[in-house]
Protein backbone atom coordinates (compact mmCIF):
# COMPACT_ATOMS: atom_id res chain seq x y z
CA UNK A 1 0.00 0.00 0.00
CA UNK A 2 2.44 2.14 1.04
CA UNK A 3 4.67 1.92 -2.42
CA UNK A 4 1.67 2.57 -4.16
CA UNK A 5 0.94 5.80 -2.42
CA UNK A 6 4.69 6.80 -3.20
CA UNK A 7 3.51 5.84 -7.18
CA UNK A 8 0.65 8.12 -6.94
CA UNK A 9 3.06 10.89 -5.12
CA UNK A 10 5.05 10.63 -7.83
CA UNK A 11 2.50 10.40 -11.05
CA UNK A 12 1.42 13.49 -9.47
CA UNK A 13 4.40 15.47 -10.27
CA UNK A 14 3.62 14.99 -14.00
CA UNK A 15 -0.07 16.20 -14.43
CA UNK A 16 1.34 18.91 -11.90
CA UNK A 17 3.33 20.47 -15.02
CA UNK A 18 3.77 20.09 -19.24
CA UNK A 19 7.03 18.27 -19.60
CA UNK A 20 10.45 20.53 -19.64
CA UNK A 21 11.80 19.21 -23.45
CA UNK A 22 12.65 22.08 -25.33
CA UNK A 23 13.45 20.14 -28.59
CA UNK A 24 15.55 16.97 -30.01
CA UNK A 25 19.56 17.42 -31.26
CA UNK A 26 21.41 15.65 -33.22
CA UNK A 27 24.81 14.45 -31.18
CA UNK A 28 27.10 15.03 -33.82
CA UNK A 29 26.19 18.19 -36.23
CA UNK A 30 23.91 20.03 -33.21
CA UNK A 31 21.17 20.40 -35.35
CA UNK A 32 18.11 20.97 -33.04
CA UNK A 33 15.54 20.91 -35.46
CA UNK A 34 13.41 17.70 -34.27
CA UNK A 35 10.62 18.76 -32.44
CA UNK A 36 9.77 17.50 -28.99
CA UNK A 37 6.42 15.45 -28.99
CA UNK A 38 7.12 13.35 -31.95
CA UNK A 39 8.46 10.08 -33.01
CA UNK A 40 12.14 10.03 -34.02
CA UNK A 41 14.95 7.56 -34.39
CA UNK A 42 18.21 8.34 -35.27
CA UNK A 43 19.14 11.96 -36.90
CA UNK A 44 19.65 13.13 -40.44
CA UNK A 45 22.95 12.45 -40.21
CA UNK A 46 22.60 9.01 -38.85
CA UNK A 47 23.31 9.42 -35.49
CA UNK A 48 21.69 9.72 -31.59
CA UNK A 49 19.47 12.24 -30.68
CA UNK A 50 19.88 14.00 -27.75
CA UNK A 51 16.98 15.14 -25.78
CA UNK A 52 16.99 18.83 -24.95
CA UNK A 53 15.42 20.91 -22.01
CA UNK A 54 14.69 24.79 -21.04
CA UNK A 55 17.16 23.95 -18.19
CA UNK A 56 16.25 27.31 -16.86
CA UNK A 57 12.52 26.84 -16.73
CA UNK A 58 13.57 23.66 -14.56
CA UNK A 59 15.91 25.88 -12.08
CA UNK A 60 12.79 28.39 -11.56
CA UNK A 61 10.54 25.35 -10.86
CA UNK A 62 12.08 22.90 -8.50
CA UNK A 63 14.73 23.43 -5.91
CA UNK A 64 17.05 20.52 -4.95
CA UNK A 65 15.88 20.12 -0.95
CA UNK A 66 12.38 19.80 -2.77
CA UNK A 67 13.75 17.14 -5.45
CA UNK A 68 15.44 15.27 -2.19
CA UNK A 69 12.07 15.39 -0.16
CA UNK A 70 10.33 13.00 -2.98
CA UNK A 71 9.60 9.33 -2.19
CA UNK A 72 10.05 7.01 -5.05
CA UNK A 73 12.81 5.75 -7.16
CA UNK A 74 13.99 7.78 -10.43
CA UNK A 75 10.41 8.78 -11.47
CA UNK A 76 11.17 11.03 -8.64
CA UNK A 77 13.86 13.34 -11.31
CA UNK A 78 10.16 14.43 -13.13
CA UNK A 79 11.98 18.11 -14.30
CA UNK A 80 14.42 15.90 -15.84
CA UNK A 81 12.32 13.43 -18.02
CA UNK A 82 10.71 13.83 -21.16
CA UNK A 83 7.65 12.18 -20.48
CA UNK A 84 4.51 14.67 -20.54
CA UNK A 85 1.51 12.84 -18.98
CA UNK A 86 1.43 11.01 -15.74
CA UNK A 87 -0.56 8.25 -16.83
CA UNK A 88 1.92 7.13 -19.08
CA UNK A 89 4.44 6.60 -16.08
CA UNK A 90 5.30 2.96 -15.96
CA UNK A 91 6.42 1.69 -12.65
CA UNK A 92 7.53 -2.06 -11.17
CA UNK A 93 8.58 -0.42 -7.80
CA UNK A 94 11.91 1.45 -8.50
CA UNK A 95 14.43 2.60 -5.99
CA UNK A 96 16.97 4.20 -5.30
CA UNK A 97 20.11 2.36 -5.70
CA UNK A 98 22.15 2.05 -2.78
CA UNK A 99 25.99 2.42 -2.43
CA UNK A 100 27.55 -0.28 -0.55
CA UNK A 101 31.41 0.40 0.48
CA UNK A 102 33.84 -2.16 0.15
CA UNK A 103 35.56 -3.23 3.64
CA UNK A 104 37.53 -6.58 2.89
CA UNK A 105 38.10 -6.81 0.02
CA UNK A 106 39.88 -3.62 -0.49
CA UNK A 107 43.89 -2.81 1.09
CA UNK A 108 43.48 -0.73 4.08
CA UNK A 109 42.45 3.06 3.10
CA UNK A 110 41.28 2.25 0.06
CA UNK A 111 37.76 4.16 -0.42
CA UNK A 112 35.63 2.33 -3.05
CA UNK A 113 31.78 1.94 -3.54
CA UNK A 114 29.47 -0.07 -4.95
CA UNK A 115 26.60 0.92 -6.79
CA UNK A 116 24.53 -1.84 -7.18
CA UNK A 117 21.69 -1.54 -9.71
CA UNK A 118 21.00 -5.32 -9.40
CA UNK A 119 17.95 -4.24 -6.74
CA UNK A 120 15.83 -2.53 -9.31
CA UNK A 121 13.49 -4.73 -11.30
CA UNK A 122 14.04 -6.98 -13.70
CA UNK A 123 17.38 -6.85 -11.54
CA UNK A 124 19.52 -4.63 -13.66
CA UNK A 125 20.07 -1.17 -14.65
CA UNK A 126 18.53 -1.89 -17.75
CA UNK A 127 15.14 -1.20 -15.83
CA UNK A 128 16.04 2.83 -16.40
CA UNK A 129 16.44 2.94 -19.37
CA UNK A 130 13.79 0.60 -21.11
CA UNK A 131 10.82 1.90 -18.31
CA UNK A 132 11.64 5.36 -20.05
CA UNK A 133 11.80 4.17 -23.48
CA UNK A 134 8.60 2.37 -22.94
CA UNK A 135 6.76 4.92 -21.38
CA UNK A 136 7.47 7.23 -23.89
CA UNK A 137 6.35 4.61 -26.64
CA UNK A 138 3.23 4.73 -24.64
CA UNK A 139 3.18 8.30 -24.82
CA UNK A 140 3.72 8.52 -28.72
CA UNK A 141 1.57 5.63 -29.80
CA UNK A 142 4.25 3.20 -30.29
CA UNK A 143 2.67 -0.27 -30.61
CA UNK A 144 5.60 -2.89 -31.46
CA UNK A 145 9.05 -2.74 -29.32
CA UNK A 146 11.61 -4.82 -31.20
CA UNK A 147 15.36 -5.02 -29.07
CA UNK A 148 18.78 -7.20 -30.25
CA UNK A 149 19.81 -7.56 -26.54
CA UNK A 150 22.63 -9.43 -24.98
CA UNK A 151 19.65 -10.48 -22.08
CA UNK A 152 19.03 -7.66 -19.48
CA UNK A 153 17.79 -5.23 -21.16
CA UNK A 154 15.29 -7.55 -23.35
CA UNK A 155 13.88 -8.75 -19.69
CA UNK A 156 13.58 -4.95 -18.65
CA UNK A 157 12.17 -4.66 -22.23
CA UNK A 158 9.79 -7.34 -21.58
CA UNK A 159 8.19 -6.15 -18.17
CA UNK A 160 8.02 -2.73 -18.79
CA UNK A 161 6.05 -3.08 -22.15
CA UNK A 162 4.00 -5.73 -20.82
CA UNK A 163 2.87 -3.67 -18.41
CA UNK A 164 2.18 -1.07 -20.10
CA UNK A 165 0.08 -3.35 -22.83
CA UNK A 166 2.73 -3.04 -25.33
CA UNK A 167 4.18 -5.80 -27.41
CA UNK A 168 7.97 -6.82 -27.66
CA UNK A 169 10.16 -9.09 -29.36
CA UNK A 170 13.44 -9.93 -28.05
CA UNK A 171 16.68 -11.09 -29.88
CA UNK A 172 19.20 -12.49 -28.34
CA UNK A 173 22.88 -14.16 -29.07
CA UNK A 174 22.16 -17.97 -28.23
CA UNK A 175 24.86 -18.25 -26.01
CA UNK A 176 23.10 -15.59 -23.29
CA UNK A 177 22.43 -17.26 -20.47
CA UNK A 178 19.13 -19.21 -20.19
CA UNK A 179 17.73 -17.74 -17.22
CA UNK A 180 17.44 -14.29 -18.98
CA UNK A 181 15.66 -15.90 -22.36
CA UNK A 182 13.82 -17.89 -19.91
CA UNK A 183 12.81 -14.34 -17.79
CA UNK A 184 11.70 -12.47 -21.44
CA UNK A 185 9.45 -14.96 -22.10
CA UNK A 186 7.40 -15.32 -19.20
CA UNK A 187 7.42 -11.75 -18.64
CA UNK A 188 4.99 -11.98 -21.50
CA UNK A 189 7.46 -11.05 -24.35
CA UNK A 190 8.40 -12.72 -27.75
CA UNK A 191 11.95 -13.74 -28.21
CA UNK A 192 14.17 -15.30 -30.36
CA UNK A 193 17.79 -16.90 -30.29
CA UNK A 194 20.39 -15.90 -32.95
CA UNK A 195 23.47 -17.84 -33.87
CA UNK A 196 25.54 -14.91 -33.76
CA UNK A 197 26.37 -11.92 -32.08
CA UNK A 198 24.32 -9.08 -30.99
CA UNK A 199 25.75 -7.32 -33.51
CA UNK A 200 23.62 -10.08 -35.75
CA UNK A 201 20.59 -9.20 -33.69
CA UNK A 202 21.28 -5.36 -34.42
CA UNK A 203 20.72 -6.31 -38.25
CA UNK A 204 17.81 -8.27 -38.34
CA UNK A 205 15.82 -5.45 -35.92
CA UNK A 206 17.49 -3.43 -38.41
CA UNK A 207 15.65 -5.42 -41.52
CA UNK A 208 12.40 -6.04 -39.70
CA UNK A 209 11.30 -2.48 -39.54
CA UNK A 210 9.86 -2.02 -42.84
CA UNK A 211 8.51 -5.48 -43.07
CA UNK A 212 6.66 -5.71 -39.54
CA UNK A 213 6.40 -2.22 -38.54
CA UNK A 214 7.86 -2.32 -35.04
CA UNK A 215 9.94 0.13 -33.07
CA UNK A 216 13.80 -0.33 -33.55
CA UNK A 217 15.07 -0.07 -29.44
CA UNK A 218 18.62 -0.77 -30.48
CA UNK A 219 20.86 1.18 -28.29
CA UNK A 220 20.81 4.59 -28.58
CA UNK A 221 18.05 4.18 -31.98
CA UNK A 222 15.44 6.11 -30.15
CA UNK A 223 16.09 8.83 -27.86
CA UNK A 224 14.84 8.11 -24.52
CA UNK A 225 16.68 5.29 -23.31
CA UNK A 226 19.73 7.38 -22.62
CA UNK A 227 17.38 9.55 -20.47
CA UNK A 228 16.54 6.72 -18.56
CA UNK A 229 20.00 5.94 -17.95
CA UNK A 230 20.63 9.44 -17.02
CA UNK A 231 19.07 8.98 -14.04
CA UNK A 232 22.22 7.22 -12.89
CA UNK A 233 24.02 10.18 -12.30
CA UNK A 234 21.17 12.16 -10.79
CA UNK A 235 21.18 9.89 -7.77
CA UNK A 236 24.73 9.73 -7.70
CA UNK A 237 24.37 13.48 -7.16
CA UNK A 238 22.16 13.45 -4.63
CA UNK A 239 23.55 10.83 -2.89
CA UNK A 240 27.10 12.19 -2.34
CA UNK A 241 25.79 15.46 -1.01
CA UNK A 242 25.71 17.48 -4.97
CA UNK A 243 29.27 16.43 -4.60
CA UNK A 244 30.98 13.98 -7.30
CA UNK A 245 33.03 11.13 -6.66
CA UNK A 246 37.01 11.11 -7.53
CA UNK A 247 36.59 8.63 -10.44
CA UNK A 248 33.43 6.43 -11.62
CA UNK A 249 34.59 3.31 -13.44
CA UNK A 250 31.59 1.57 -15.81
CA UNK A 251 31.47 -1.23 -17.49
CA UNK A 252 31.18 -0.29 -21.13
CA UNK A 253 29.07 -1.91 -24.29
CA UNK A 254 26.65 0.26 -26.25
CA UNK A 255 27.67 3.38 -23.77
CA UNK A 256 23.64 4.23 -22.82
CA UNK A 257 24.44 5.04 -19.12
CA UNK A 258 28.40 6.09 -19.61
CA UNK A 259 26.84 8.68 -21.66
CA UNK A 260 23.83 9.61 -19.91
CA UNK A 261 25.75 10.06 -16.89
CA UNK A 262 27.99 12.72 -18.67
CA UNK A 263 24.71 14.29 -19.76
CA UNK A 264 23.30 14.55 -16.10
CA UNK A 265 26.45 16.37 -14.98
CA UNK A 266 26.17 18.85 -17.18
CA UNK A 267 22.74 19.65 -16.82
CA UNK A 268 23.01 19.97 -13.08
CA UNK A 269 25.95 22.02 -13.12
CA UNK A 270 23.85 24.47 -16.08
CA UNK A 271 21.23 24.90 -13.10
CA UNK A 272 23.89 25.98 -10.22
CA UNK A 273 23.19 21.85 -8.51
CA UNK A 274 26.50 20.99 -8.99
CA UNK A 275 30.12 22.61 -9.45
CA UNK A 276 32.40 22.12 -12.35
CA UNK A 277 33.94 19.47 -10.53
CA UNK A 278 33.55 15.69 -12.97
CA UNK A 279 34.73 12.41 -11.64
CA UNK A 280 37.13 10.72 -14.27
CA UNK A 281 35.05 8.52 -16.53
CA UNK A 282 36.94 5.04 -16.74
CA UNK A 283 35.25 3.14 -19.60
CA UNK A 284 35.35 -0.86 -18.85
CA UNK A 285 35.72 -3.47 -21.32
CA UNK A 286 36.94 -7.09 -22.21
CA UNK A 287 40.18 -7.64 -23.53
CA UNK A 288 38.79 -9.93 -25.90
CA UNK A 289 36.14 -7.27 -27.02
CA UNK A 290 37.46 -3.57 -26.43
CA UNK A 291 36.87 -1.46 -29.25
CA UNK A 292 36.71 1.92 -27.07
CA UNK A 293 39.20 0.88 -25.65
CA UNK A 294 41.43 0.46 -28.68
CA UNK A 295 39.89 4.15 -30.07
CA UNK A 296 40.75 5.45 -26.81
CA UNK A 297 44.68 4.66 -27.19
CA UNK A 298 44.73 5.53 -30.51
CA UNK A 299 43.24 8.57 -29.88
CA UNK A 300 40.62 8.73 -32.59
CA UNK A 301 36.80 9.78 -32.16
CA UNK A 302 35.33 6.22 -33.76
CA UNK A 303 35.64 2.91 -33.02
CA UNK A 304 36.37 0.04 -35.68
CA UNK A 305 34.15 -3.35 -35.26
CA UNK A 306 35.84 -6.09 -33.30
CA UNK A 307 36.15 -9.03 -35.09
CA UNK A 308 35.46 -12.37 -33.03
CA UNK A 309 34.38 -10.32 -29.96
CA UNK A 310 33.67 -12.71 -26.72
CA UNK A 311 33.82 -12.66 -22.97
CA UNK A 312 31.37 -14.06 -20.36
CA UNK A 313 30.44 -10.56 -19.28
CA UNK A 314 28.23 -10.82 -22.00
CA UNK A 315 26.38 -7.09 -21.37
CA UNK A 316 29.82 -5.55 -22.75
CA UNK A 317 29.74 -7.90 -25.57
CA UNK A 318 29.65 -5.48 -27.90
CA UNK A 319 31.59 -5.25 -30.97
CA UNK A 320 30.34 -1.52 -32.44
CA UNK A 321 28.97 1.48 -30.58
CA UNK A 322 26.75 4.23 -32.19
CA UNK A 323 27.51 5.73 -29.47
CA UNK A 324 31.59 5.27 -29.64
CA UNK A 325 32.20 9.48 -30.10
CA UNK A 326 30.07 9.87 -27.17
CA UNK A 327 31.55 7.63 -24.83
CA UNK A 328 35.20 8.61 -25.86
CA UNK A 329 34.66 12.69 -25.43
CA UNK A 330 33.32 12.31 -22.11
CA UNK A 331 36.41 10.10 -21.70
CA UNK A 332 38.69 12.62 -22.28
CA UNK A 333 37.20 15.57 -21.27
CA UNK A 334 36.68 13.93 -17.72
CA UNK A 335 40.32 13.33 -17.84
CA UNK A 336 39.75 10.04 -17.27
CA UNK A 337 40.88 6.73 -19.26
CA UNK A 338 39.65 3.15 -20.95
CA UNK A 339 40.75 0.15 -19.86
CA UNK A 340 40.21 -3.63 -20.82
CA UNK A 341 40.61 -6.67 -17.97
CA UNK A 342 40.77 -10.27 -18.80
CA UNK A 343 38.60 -12.62 -18.84
CA UNK A 344 40.75 -14.85 -16.04
CA UNK A 345 40.19 -11.19 -13.60
CA UNK A 346 37.02 -10.74 -13.97
CA UNK A 347 35.68 -13.89 -12.74
CA UNK A 348 38.35 -13.96 -9.65
CA UNK A 349 37.79 -10.98 -8.76
CA UNK A 350 33.50 -11.88 -8.55
CA UNK A 351 34.56 -14.72 -6.38
CA UNK A 352 36.81 -12.69 -4.46
CA UNK A 353 34.59 -9.71 -3.48
CA UNK A 354 31.77 -12.44 -2.99
CA UNK A 355 33.90 -14.04 -0.34
CA UNK A 356 35.45 -11.36 1.34
CA UNK A 357 32.14 -9.00 1.49
CA UNK A 358 29.41 -11.18 0.31
CA UNK A 359 28.31 -8.88 -2.14
CA UNK A 360 27.36 -10.78 -5.39
CA UNK A 361 28.67 -9.11 -8.46
CA UNK A 362 27.68 -9.36 -12.06
CA UNK A 363 30.42 -10.63 -14.07
CA UNK A 364 30.18 -6.66 -15.30
CA UNK A 365 30.57 -5.17 -12.17
CA UNK A 366 33.37 -7.55 -11.23
CA UNK A 367 35.11 -6.38 -14.29
CA UNK A 368 34.95 -2.50 -13.01
CA UNK A 369 37.07 -3.83 -9.68
CA UNK A 370 39.51 -5.81 -12.07
CA UNK A 371 39.91 -2.44 -13.85
CA UNK A 372 40.11 -0.61 -10.74
CA UNK A 373 43.06 -3.15 -9.12
CA UNK A 374 45.24 -2.17 -12.74
CA UNK A 375 44.67 1.32 -12.30
CA UNK A 376 46.06 1.47 -9.13
CA UNK A 377 48.97 -0.96 -9.51
CA UNK A 378 49.65 1.03 -13.04
CA UNK A 379 49.38 5.09 -11.08
CA UNK A 380 46.06 5.80 -13.04
CA UNK A 381 44.27 6.30 -9.98
CA UNK A 382 45.38 6.70 -6.08
CA UNK A 383 44.30 5.46 -2.64
CA UNK A 384 43.14 8.06 -1.28
CA UNK A 385 40.25 8.95 -4.71
CA UNK A 386 37.05 8.13 -3.82
CA UNK A 387 35.75 5.38 -5.79
CA UNK A 388 32.69 4.47 -7.88
CA UNK A 389 32.44 0.93 -9.64
CA UNK A 390 29.25 0.34 -10.59
CA UNK A 391 27.67 -3.61 -10.27
CA UNK A 392 25.17 -3.08 -13.15
CA UNK A 393 23.09 -6.55 -12.18
CA UNK A 394 22.44 -8.98 -9.82
CA UNK A 395 25.04 -11.77 -9.87
CA UNK A 396 22.20 -14.10 -9.49
CA UNK A 397 21.56 -14.13 -13.16
CA UNK A 398 24.73 -15.34 -13.87
CA UNK A 399 26.24 -18.91 -14.03
CA UNK A 400 28.19 -19.80 -10.53
CA UNK A 401 30.66 -22.05 -9.26
CA UNK A 402 29.17 -25.29 -8.71
CA UNK A 403 29.21 -26.51 -4.79
CA UNK A 404 29.64 -30.85 -4.28
CA UNK A 405 30.07 -31.11 -0.82
CA UNK A 406 27.83 -33.34 1.09
CA UNK A 407 26.80 -35.25 4.43
CA UNK A 408 25.15 -38.74 4.00
CA UNK A 409 23.22 -38.47 6.71
CA UNK A 410 23.63 -42.45 7.87
CA UNK A 411 27.00 -42.35 8.50
CA UNK A 412 29.16 -41.02 11.40
CA UNK A 413 29.93 -37.15 10.36
CA UNK A 414 33.03 -35.76 11.24
CA UNK A 415 32.48 -32.50 13.18
CA UNK A 416 36.15 -31.73 13.18
CA UNK A 417 35.98 -30.63 9.25
CA UNK A 418 33.38 -27.33 10.64
CA UNK A 419 36.33 -25.69 12.83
Amino acid sequence: MANQLEFEQTKSLYDDKPSFVSHLECSITGESDYSAGQIHGLSRAGRPLLVRYDLDKIKNSVSRDEMESRPGGFWKYREFLPVGSGENIISLGEVMTPLIPLKHSVPKGCDVIVKDEGRLPTGSFKARGLALAAAMSKELGQKHLAIPTNGNAGAALAAYATYAGLKSTSFCPDDTPVVNIREIQLQGADVFTVNGLVSDCIKIVKDGNQQVGWTDYTTLKEPYRIEGKKTMGLELAEQFGWQMPDVIFYPTGGGTGFIGMWKAFDELEKIGWIGSKRPKMVAVQASNCAPIVKAYDDGVEHATFWENAYTEAWGIRVPAAIGDFLILRAVRQSGGFAIAVDEEDIFKCRNHIAQKDGLLLCPEGAATFAAWQMALKSGQVSKSDKVLLFNTATGLKYPMPETNQFLDKNKPIDYNQFK
